[in-house]
């Protein structure tokens, strides 16, 4: 699960859903319906923020996401692409008339502690970037 941050008028808000990846796009797949709150604040802001964290209770594992991005509802063959990687993750979704989002990442700090304690990578994107 992942915990998405957004933010409209000035007043943040999180929650949390299921995600894949789609590791090509560098982009972060999720379904929600339109009436959401999170859904209505990036339909003012884009800009969202996110954490995706994997429990342990053993501090020489713990692994963590921090991510930036901008957040779309997908069409066209980014579309088919993300729903066909979305129902391998989790099949059981039924995903008939929800629509589906991606946050196209534009900054990452993973944390991980089997690398050394309080080890992180970071990554930027840039004009540059082939993402």
């Amino acid at each position: 699960m992942l915990t998405l941050a957004t933010c409209a008028a000035s007043a943040p808000y999180c929650s949390n859903m299921f995600y894949a990846l789609l590791e090509k796009e560098f982009c972060l797949v999720f379904t929600s319906d339109r009436n959401t709150k999170h859904i209505s604040d990036v339909s003012e802001n884009p800009v969202v923020a996110g954490s995706i964290v994997l429990e342990t209770e053993t501090v020489g594992k713990i692994r963590g996401l921090q991510f930036c991005g901008k957040m779309m509802e997908v069409s066209g063959k980014l579309k088919t692409k993300a729903i066909a990687t979305y129902l391998r993750r989790f099949p059981y979704a039924v995903l008939s008339g929800t629509p589906v989002w991606v946050v196209e990442l534009t900054y990452t700090k993973f944390t991980d502690n089997r690398l050394g304690f309080g080890r992180k990578l970071v990554w930027e994107k840039n004009e540059n970037s082939n993402l």
